[in-house]
């Protein structure tokens, strides 16, 4: 189950940021020390060895050792040739991006300016002082890597590198800030105040609207109608966010746990909140580990969508946007879960969500694919175009919204390459009546990677993108590019060490 990595734990894992191929996408599954990671599969341990031939044999024609061609185009089209030789021609990538100087540069610079709004995005309060998370950092130098820096504040976790990945090194032009509740308060990445600060911080520096926020809902633990009330009154915040499960990072030992359909509990919250105008509340759901009925006994169905359909019907004036779109799949090889797929056309749970607006007649009930999309196009692109199939399929491609969880995973730039170069297999298509995706800046990638959350969020796109490309962090990036600065595909997390 996920958890704050042991002492024991942790002398199994490694530091993804130096134990890890610098690989444009991530070539093994990396954990933000929540949970211990899966090893390398054998298909990423052929992946990575394919793309470092491709490097060493390509970086010259580019003039670049091979360090710099992986951070470049170039070397990002190459990772993707290398995932398709893999795993079938999944991704939409030629040889020429790779080998011909200026070829990926161009289709980069083509798509630079796509509006992008990212729906979950995370950092980590400077004054978070749970020694359990802190001493992640400083174990990881004393043991790993000697020359590791911020080992003392987690700085890459926080607040002045978060704008750096999110908004300097990825294409990302809005983003939306979230946090997460646990049963023990000082566990909390972010309060509801620290949420709304960082908003009016970055967009009062920027001078434009790059950043939304969340404020953090508890139902059935304390007083916490009288948060949605201060928060109604004060924060302001641009939508909601709950953890149906209770705490996330463990069985709830409060009973924290809560369902979205209960009428007593939940539905004087919506009341309020729609009267108040924030009518968009966001819920995790999904991500449980193989064993969960064991392991999450007493909660695991709390994570299922079992009380969506009936909260979005009773309540048609909110929007429900379900977090990691319910997929179950945690913690393990996705084999599996695709083989399950091949046979029976489902995927845990995802394919429940995607169900709900036909069995309940509904349209305000959205999917949001952070980590989800993530691992599955990491460990199983197959199973990242099956789940992209299925969301489109049932939701419509007007109700799927993007989202990256970063910075857990470093920059989001190789989740928005992989899903805009992501196409569902012909073969696939016909099976299982899927539409094609399209181009990457198409009607249907379009709408997932930023129209639909503009429309959830009231944000005018053409108005948004005009600040945006002239505001100051806008400058920032071109005069980072200027200087020759190159893309980080730098993981921050554990991975397991690669085997003897």
């Amino acid at each position: 189950m996920p958890h704050f990595l042991s002492d024991d734990e942790l002398q199994l894992t490694a530091p993804a940021e130096t134990a890890t191929f610098a690989s444009p996408v991530p070539t093994q599954v990396v954990s933000n020390g929540e949970y211990n990671p899966l090893p390398q599969t054998r298909e990423q341990a052929r992946v990575e060895a394919r793309i470092k031939d491709l490097a060493d044999g390509l970086a010259p024609r580019h003039g670049m050792d091979r360090r710099r061609f992986l951070a470049s185009t170039a070397g990002m089209a190459a990772a993707f040739l290398a995932m398709n030789e893999v795993f079938g021609p999944l991704f939409d990538v030629s040889r020429a991006e790779a080998q011909t100087p200026g070829v990926a540069d161009q289709r980069a610079g083509a798509l630079a300016g796509q509006f992008i709004f990212d729906d979950q995005t995370h950092f980590v309060r400077d004054d978070f002082n749970q020694t359990g998370l802190l001493d992640l950092a400083k174990y990881a130098k004393q043991n790993w890597n000697p020359a590791l820096a911020g080992e003392s504040n987690l700085a890459r976790y926080k607040f002045e590198n978060y704008v750096k990945e999110i908004f300097v090194d990825s294409d990302t032009k809005v983003a939306l800030l979230s946090g997460a509740p646990f049963d023990d308060p000082t566990w909390d990445l972010l309060t509801n105040d620290q949420i709304a600060a960082a908003r009016t911080a970055i967009n009062r520096i920027s001078g434009s609207r790059r950043l939304l926020g969340h404020a953090v809902i508890t139902p059935n633990k304390g007083p916490w109608m009288a948060e949605v009330d201060r928060c109604i009154a004060q924060v302001r915040p641009d939508s909601w966010k709950g953890y149906t499960v209770g705490d996330p990072l463990s069985p709830s030992k409060l009973n924290s746990f809560w369902r979205l359909d209960d009428e007593k509990l939940m539905y004087p919250f919506y009341e309020k909140a729609v009267k108040a105008g924030i009518n968009t509340i966001c819920i995790h759901k999904g991500l449980l580990p193989a064993d969960y009925q064991k392991s999450w006994a007493q909660a695991w169905q709390y994570n299922t969508v079992w009380d969506v359909g009936k909260a979005a019907k009773d309540w048609p004036q909110m929007n429900f946007v379900i977090y990691h779109s319910a997929l179950r799949m945690f913690l393990e090889p996705p084999d599996a879960m695709l083989a399950a797929f091949r046979q029976t056309g489902r995927i845990d749970w995802a394919t429940d969500l995607a169900e709900i607006p036909s069995k309940y007649g509904v349209n305000n009930v959205y999917g949001e694919v952070g980590t989800s999309f993530a691992t599955c196009a990491v460990a199983s692109p197959p199973l990242a175009a099956a789940l992209m199939g299925t969301l489109v399929r049932g939701l419509g491609a007007d109700h799927v919204v993007w989202g990256s969880d970063s910075v857990w995973y470093g920059s989001p730039q190789w989740q928005i390459e992989a899903f805009r170069r992501l196409e569902v297999p012909v073969e696939m298509q016909k099976n299982n009546q899927f539409a094609p995706l399209g181009a990457p800046d198409g009607l249907v990638k379009s709408a997932i990677l930023g129209g639909n959350s503009a429309r959830l969020y009231r944000v005018d796109v053409k108005s948004a993108q005009s600040a945006i490309t002239t505001d100051k962090i806008a400058a920032i990036k071109g005069e980072y590019v200027a200087m020759g600065g190159l893309r980080s595909n730098t993981r921050y997390g554990y991975v397991a060490p690669a085997r003897a």
